[in-house]
């Protein structure tokens, strides 16, 4: 993802065409031993040929191919999942894919492959004149998260947002969640960020000690996998951005509010100032956000290149009930990208103020909304404020990008585990799935899941609700106790009804309104209806009705 002004736009398209000619560095492989080799290192941790003492052949291959080094990935005492992984370097832009075939003949490798390179999904645009709007109140901008029909710099729908106004009502976000960005970095001192950003407990800033012995030095407030320091800060804008979507302090009186008002921010950088970073060290941002206790994880960033250390990574960090949202991209294809094409992570899609999928987005013809059977929910991207990497007063940029709509799922994930910590990544997963509204795109926006739209656009009052509301229990004099609840499609939900109920009626409704199955129900009925196989997942009501009474009550169907 590049930023730019209005003048780099050709600049930008031609840059982006190059990067996609060649997803992986020239120059560097990513290769896992079966098992540790007998190494001797050099004080800055890399390694040379000479030093593979105990192969001669593998020796001789580093040698003959120009390998004149190679560097873990992680610290030398690891014995996670990165265990025995190496980055092999060489000299000249030579041909990568012979090298990683001539390693793997070996058997000395559990893999080899090349070092693939991702970049950003969003692109940024800076607005020349500000809105006339008071200077301590620019959420009227935010058309993503209310959207009133009114905004101006694209064709908007009434109602086409995430509904995060009554969201708020239910959660506006806890402190004891922590959501990690991997991105460019963020303005560390941003008045928006004021008291937000994680802190790792067992650090001591500043004194050049790896107090808890995790292998980084200081990395009090996160750590700079870019340039291997504890000091992330943004270089390029990416990354503010999408960190204030997604976290920016709410009803404070300046500038925008972020879908969590209140969880903690780790901030990981893997992107340069040139809007690249390499896969493996992805994967090295995951497995830190994981160890250090990152309840959500946001990544507004992709490569086509499989990464298997990225999937490794993924996978950890699943296992270990972290969730991560990543973006589809923004190419207007099927092409599948990393960290969004795994299975463990939430893919999002871009929708513009119609509610329409992105296509395109506001700085290129031929950009819009990646899209393909893995996508799982699509979310606002297109024409997104936030906050600024170089100014604490300026908040007149905007991107687009489904860089963009991530961090809103990434948000929503928060509050969904500030209103309930229990839930596992598949759980958070199904509500926000659930929640999504289907059917508010074009003609492409099919009945239940489809390719580009997925389970739908988000929204997190929908979501949250379904937290306060479906429950086994009776909540009111006229409700419905429903089992199970919630529910798969396809199976039968029972409920009881009073003996004081006559024949009636019984209709379950989406959340339009509208009616999907009407039954007729007699009096002392003990009631075993199958829910239909071909809707959409989602939150639906129950109304039970005769002459004299209402009966109602919500399930959640998936």
């Amino acid at each position: 993802m590049k930023t730019i002004l209005l003048s780099l736009v050709l600049l930008f398209v031609a840059s982006t065409g190059s990067l996609l000619a060649q997803d992986y560095a020239p120059n560097r492989l990513v290769a896992k031993f079966k098992s540790q080799p007998e190494l001797i290192g050099f004080p800055d941790g890399s390694l040379s040929a000479t030093c593979l003492l105990e192969d001669e052949q593998l020796s001789d291959i580093f040698i003959k191919e120009h390998l004149f080094a190679f560097k873990k990935t992680t610290k030398e005492n690891d014995n996670g999942p990165f265990q025995n992984i190496y980055i092999l370097r060489f000299e000249g832009n030579e041909d990568v894919l012979q090298k990683v075939d001539l390693l793997q003949k070996t058997g000395l490798f559990e893999y080899v492959e090349p070092d693939y390179i991702g970049t950003a999904g969003g692109v940024q645009m800076e607005q020349s004149l500000p809105l006339l709007l008071p200077n301590d109140q620019f959420f009227s901008r935010q058309w993503n998260m209310v959207n009133d029909g009114t905004f101006t710099l694209s064709t908007a729908k009434v109602d086409a947002d995430i509904d995060m106004d009554e969201a708020w009502n239910i959660q506006q976000g806890s402190n004891a969640v922590t959501l990690a960005i991997l991105d460019s970095g963020l303005k560390m001192d941003h008045p928006e960020m004021s008291g937000r950003l994680w802190t790792n407990p067992g650090e001591i800033a500043g004194n050049g000690i790896d107090d808890d012995n995790n292998g980084f030095i200081d990395d009090v407030n996160g750590w700079d996998f870019v340039n291997t320091d504890a000091d992330p800060t943004d270089d390029q804008g990416h990354g503010s951005n999408v960190t204030g979507i997604a976290a920016a302090t709410g009803n404070n009186g300046i500038g925008y509010a972020g879908v969590d008002w209140n969880c903690k921010v780790m901030v990981l950088k893997i992107l340069d100032s040139n809007n690249s970073g390499f896969l493996s060290k992805w994967a090295e941002a995951v497995t830190y956000a994981t160890d250090n206790g990152a309840h959500v994880m946001n990544m507004s960033v992709g490569g086509s290149g499989a990464s298997t250390p990225l999937k490794t990574a993924t996978d950890y960090a699943y296992v270990n009930n972290a969730n991560i949202a990543a973006c589809m991209m923004n190419f207007n294809n099927v092409t599948t990208y990393y960290p969004a094409g795994f299975d463990h992570t939430i893919a999002v899609g871009s929708t513009n103020p119609d509610d329409t999928r992105t296509e395109p987005f506001f700085w290129s013809g031929t950009s819009g909304s990646n899209y393909g059977a893995h996508i799982d929910v699509t979310g606002p991207g297109n024409y997104i404020y936030g906050l600024s990497n170089t100014s604490n007063t300026n908040y007149n940029s905007y991107w687009g990008g489904t860089s963009q709509a991530t961090p809103l799922v990434a948000g929503l994930a928060s509050l969904v585990l500030a209103q309930n910590p229990s839930l596992n990544p598949d759980d958070i997963r199904q509500l926000i799935e659930a929640g999504a509204e289907d059917q508010v795109g074009d003609n492409t926006d099919t009945p239940g899941f489809d390719i580009y739209y997925g389970h739908g656009r988000i929204n997190a009052f929908n979501t949250l609700s379904l937290l306060t509301s479906t429950r086994d229990v009776k909540i009111s004099e006229n409700s419905l106790i429903i089992a199970p609840n919630p529910v798969r499609k396809g199976e039968n939900i029972s409920f009881e009804i009073p003996d004081s109920f006559d024949s009636g009626d019984l209709t379950l409704k989406d959340l339009k309104g509208r009616a999907v199955k009407v039954q007729r129900i007699n009096q002392g009925d003990f009631i075993r209806i199958p829910i239909p196989q071909n809707i959409a997942g989602g939150v639906y009501f129950l109304e039970l009705k005769d002459h004299k009474s209402y009966l109602s009550g919500k399930i959640l169907v998936y």
